[in-house]
C-alpha cells in the first residue's frame, strides 16, 4: 500500500484547519513538508483533493469522498492503539458526563472505582448533552453518561435508568397547595441553556405552552440556577437529584403540580465503531450499576432498564 498513516494524519489536519501554516505548527513540521505530503497523496490517488479558495484549502468532490472513507478508519486505528496501551485494570478511561450526572452521580462512581482499581486513571469531561455527544463522535471520549438518548447513527445509546424533573422555588407561597403548570407561566423562570437536556425535556413536556413561559434568565450550570433561586422569587424545572439537600433543609420547595410527571432517561453512549476493551466493558458495567441503584432510590415509580 502506497498510502501512509502520516499522509492521512496530515490530510485530516488540513481538512480541519484549512491552512498549511496552521497544520505545520500544530504537528510540529515545516510548511513545505505538509505541502509535499498532500502533493504525494494526491499523486498516489491520481486526483486533486482540495480547491484553493481565498487562501484556504477546501475539499473538492474527490476530497470529500476520500475524507468520508478514510476518517473513520484513521479514528478506528487511533482507538485501537489507545486501547491496546491499556491492559485490564490498568490504563486510562476517557469519560464524558452531562451536567446533572457529573455533579450528582459521577463523584461517587469515580471514588468507588479508583478505590477498587487504583491503577486506572480517569479523565472526566463535562458539558451539556449536545456537546458531550459531539465529543463522542469526534473520538475524544471512550464513553459518556447523558440525559436522554442521542439520535445519531454513529452513536449507540443504552438506557440505564430514569430521572425525575420537578419544579422548585424558594417562594414560600408555593410551599403548600397544588397548582397547575399554566398558573406558573408568568412567574419568572430561570432555565438551563439551549442544548441542555433538562431544558429540552421540560419544554417538550409543556409543548403548546412553551411560548407562554416567562424565561428571564438562562444559565449554563445547575448550581448557578440554584443560587439564583435562593435569592429571588423565581422558578425552575430541575432534576430531583440536584436539589435533594435543599428540599431537605427547606431552602427550596417543590411545587406540587396537577398531573405533572416529567421524566427522562439516563443513557450511556459510545461511538458505534468503538473498540470494547476489557477496561471499557468493566467501567460501563460498574458505572451503570451504581447509577441504577441511585436512580432507583430517587425515582421509585420507575424501573431501571438493563
Amino acid at each position: 500500500m502506497k498510502l501512509s498513516l502520516r499522509q492521512i494524519e496530515i490530510f485530516l489536519n488540513v481538512v480541519k484547519l484549512g491552512h498549511l501554516t496552521q497544520v505545520a505548527k500544530s504537528i510540529g513540521v515545516g510548511q513545505s513538508a505538509v505541502s509535499m505530503s498532500i502533493k504525494e497523496l494526491e499523486n498516489t490517488l491520481g486526483h486533486s483533493l482540495f480547491d484553493r479558495i481565498n487562501k484556504k484549502l477546501i475539499l473538492n468532490e474527490h476530497g470529500r469522498t476520500f475524507h468520508k472513507e478514510v476518517e473513520p478508519l484513521y479514528k478506528r486505528l487511533e482507538d485501537i492503539e489507545h486501547e491496546f496501551q491499556n491492559v485490564e485494570n490498568k490504563g486510562t478511561v476517557r469519560i464524558g458526563a452531562s451536567t446533572t450526572i457529573v455533579d450528582y452521580l459521577m463523584p461517587s462512581i469515580i471514588c468507588q472505582y479508583i478505590n477498587q482499581y487504583p491503577d486506572v486513571k480517569i479523565q472526566l469531561k463535562e458539558g451539556n448533552t449536545k456537546h458531550i455527544a459531539s465529543m463522542i463522535k469526534e473520538g475524544e471520549l471512550d464513553m459518556a453518561f447523558v440525559e436522554n438518548s442521542v439520535k445519531d447513527s454513529m452513536i449507540v445509546s443504552q438506557d440505564i435508568g430514569s430521572d425525575e424533573l420537578i419544579v422548585v422555588t424558594a417562594n414560600s407561597k408555593y410551599r403548600t397547595g397544588t397548582y397547575s403548570i399554566s398558573q406558573l407561566m408568568q412567574e419568572r423562570w430561570v432555565l438551563r441553556e439551549e442544548g441542555s437536556s433538562t431544558r429540552e425535556t421540560f419544554l417538550e413536556y409543556i409543548k403548546g405552552q412553551e411560548d407562554d413561559i416567562n424565561i428571564f434568565l438562562e444559565l449554563g450550570h445547575t448550581e448557578s440556577i440554584k443560587s439564583i433561586l435562593r435569592n429571588g422569587k423565581t422558578f425552575t424545572c430541575i432534576s430531583q437529584l440536584a436539589v435533594e439537600e435543599e428540599l431537605a433543609n427547606g431552602t427550596l420547595y417543590q411545587v406540587i403540580l396537577d398531573d405533572f410527571k416529567c421524566h427522562r432517561a439516563f443513557n450511556v453512549i459510545y461511538h458505534r465503531e468503538k473498540f470494547h476493551s476489557d477496561l471499557f466493558e468493566k467501567f460501563v458495567e460498574f458505572s451503570t450499576s451504581i447509577i441504577g441503584q441511585k436512580v432507583s432510590c430517587n425515582t421509585c415509580s420507575d424501573k431501571v432498564i438493563r
